[in-house]
C-alpha cells in the first residue's frame, strides 16, 4: 500500500505551521473571551453577543456546556435567596425580595397558569 505524502519546502512548512498555530491561538482567545463574557451580568453578556456575527459562537465553541457551567450558580439547599428587585405589573414601583421577605414568607412561581 503506498502512502500519500505531500512534500513541502521549508518555507511552506513554516508558513503552514504558523497558520495552524495562529488559528489555535485565535480559537483559544475567542473561547476565553466568550467564557469571560458568560460570567458577566446578563446585560454585559448581551452586549458581547450582539457584536458577534450570527451563529459563530455556537458553531465554533461548546457554547451550551460553557453556558450551563457559567450560570450554574452556587446556591445550595437552605441558603437564603439572593436579593433582587422587580417592577410591578402596573409599573408604579419596584419591589425588593428582601423587603417582602421581612414581612411574610414569599413563594416565587415561575411558570404560567394558562
Amino acid at each position: 500500500m503506498s502512502s500519500l505524502r505531500l512534500k513541502l519546502n521549508p518555507f511552506a512548512r513554516r508558513l503552514l505551521l504558523g497558520l495552524v498555530v495562529g488559528l489555535m491561538i485565535g480559537y483559544l482567545c475567542f473561547g476565553v473571551y466568550v467564557w469571560r463574557a458568560m460570567h458577566q451580568p446578563p446585560e454585559a453578556f448581551g452586549r458581547v453577543m450582539a457584536r458577534l456575527p450570527g451563529p459563530v459562537p455556537f458553531l465554533l465553541f461548546p457554547f451550551e456546556t460553557a453556558w450551563t457551567h457559567a450560570r450554574a450558580g452556587r446556591l445550595r439547599i437552605g441558603d437564603p435567596a439572593p436579593d433582587f428587585s422587580l417592577l410591578k405589573l402596573d409599573k408604579s414601583e419596584r419591589v425588593r425580595l428582601s423587603v417582602l421577605n421581612q414581612q411574610q414568607p414569599v413563594v416565587l412561581v415561575f411558570g404560567s397558569y394558562t
